[in-house]
């Protein structure tokens, strides 16, 4: 595969997935392909037992790259090696694994829908061996982009109109920036500093100077200038660097009223912007915009609602999920058959303990009841046989039928999808305050389904 297939096709191609994974797993499966019960059909299910505190609702992201990662799950020969010279597992398990395949149904949320405590996001059916390994990559994944994708969801709520830019590249791994960046588009973010995602997810590209570029001229005006020579009077030139009134006035002597934008890094941001949008529209500069950054959230971004502000950059709160960086989703086992019989009916099953780790037995469905007004009023979760009333209602989707990936879609679609599924939330959704989760879960009776 060459770089321009790569660029083509934006699918990257990526190394086996098969070690993102916890050892635990490996040893459940010897230990299961020995008692004989490594076949029996099972079903798994993600979801979280709470919303990180304070937050309403949650956002379902990761699951096309959880799809790419279970298509990459294999064990190629040098992972095989490695198993074998650590003596991780038994020659018999490694044996099966050479041949892994996932061969299973997946269903879930479709990516972009909101969420909430006990929302079946994720079903993954299959043998118990061949759906237990999948556990910590299909975790890893969904919790950190969810994570993000609701960190920004919030940031657009309270951005409005105003588009967000996601540069948190720098703060963060290298190959996590990429995914915090696909979660930000899809939670209302517009573009991204992050050249690597915008060449593997195709999310729009931004980026001019920072304060370097300003220090290595010998003055502001010699770098305003060169800055302006190459790139055109419509780029962003940064104008907190020594004086900012004075780099304004500069900016626009440079560049001519045409100036594109202007960006503020440092400071009372408030007033700063009330100042520098003053100075602008004096110096005749009307439509140059004011794009502000500096460790911004989405309390800060709400501050900034009445401030002539245009654009946000956001970085290390935003790759950080604002203070909470997973969504705690946990990857059980509800039902297993009794037998290796493909024919033998599902039994459901739970961990029973105490600490709030409990969990509800069953392979189960999920649908959002609506209002009279055709706002969502309840999240309905249950086994069995779907009430008539939410037939039409339901949430899961098929996403893998056989080990076969259903579902590619555009990442713009997801983030309509996620924007739509905001808007049919109670208005009290968008609010900062801490509060519980917008709609109720509600566990609908009935039997388990096989």
């Amino acid at each position: 595969m060459t770089t321009a297939d790569l660029g083509r096709g934006r699918r990257v191609g990526v190394p086996s997935t098969a070690l993102f994974t916890d050892q635990y797993e490996l040893t459940m499966l010897q230990a299961a392909l020995k008692a004989g019960t490594a076949g029996r059909r099972s079903v798994f299910e993600v979801f979280t037992r709470r919303l990180p505190n304070g937050r309403r609702y949650g956002v379902v992201a990761g699951t096309g790259r959880v799809l790419d990662a279970v298509e990459n799950f294999r064990f190629e020969p040098d992972v095989l090696a490695f198993l074998r010279e650590k003596n991780i597992v038994d020659g018999a398990t490694l044996d099966w694994l050479a041949g892994y395949r996932f061969s299973g149904d997946i269903w879930g949320y479709p990516e972009g829908e909101v969420y909430f405590p006990g929302s079946p996001i994720l079903r993954v059916e299959g043998s118990f061996a061949e759906c237990v390994l999948l556990e910590t990559v299909i975790l890893s994944i969904l919790n950190h982009d969810s994570a993000i994708a609701a960190a920004a969801s919030r940031m657009a709520s309270a951005a409005g109109d105003r588009p967000l830019i996601e540069m948190g590249a720098r703060r963060t791994h290298e190959l996590a920036a990429v995914a915090a960046s696909r979660a930000a588009y899809i939670g209302g973010f517009s573009s991204t500093s992050d050249l690597a995602a915008g060449f593997r997810y195709d999310i729009p590209t931004v980026g001019t100077s920072a304060h370097a570029f300003t220090l290595l001229h010998d003055s502001e005006r010699d770098a305003f200038r060169a800055q302006v020579d190459s790139l055109g009077g419509g780029t962003t030139l940064l104008v907190d660097t020594y004086d900012v009134t004075e780099a304004v006035r500069t900016a626009v002597e440079i560049a001519g009223p045409e100036l594109g934008a202007v960006r503020i890094d440092s400071g009372d941001l408030l007033l700063v912007a009330h100042r520098v949008r003053q100075q602008l529209d004096e110096l005749g500069a009307t439509g140059t915009k004011i794009t502000v950054t500096s460790d911004l959230d989405e309390y800060a971004i709400a501050s900034l609602a009445a401030a002539p502000v245009d654009a946000y950059g956001v970085g290390t709160q935003l790759v950080t999920g604002s203070g909470h960086p997973t969504a705690s989703m946990v990857y059980k086992l509800v039902a297993r058959a009794e037998s290796d019989d493909p024919a033998a009916p599902l039994v459901p099953v739970a961990k029973k303990s105490t600490g709030g780790k409990t969990s509800v037995g069953g392979r189960k469905w999920a649908a959002r009841r609506l209002d009279a007004y055709g706002v969502a009023e309840a999240e309905v979760v249950g086994t069995g046989e779907v009430p008539r009333e939410l037939a039409g209602r339901q949430l899961l989707v098929p996403l893998a039928e056989d080990g076969e990936v259903l579902v590619r879609e555009p990442l713009d679609v997801v983030r309509d999808r996620h924007a739509a599924a905001r808007a049919g939330l109670p208005l009290s959704a968008t609010q900062l305050s801490r509060g519980e989760p917008v709609i109720p879960t509600e566990y609908a009776p009935g039997p388990s389904g096989s």
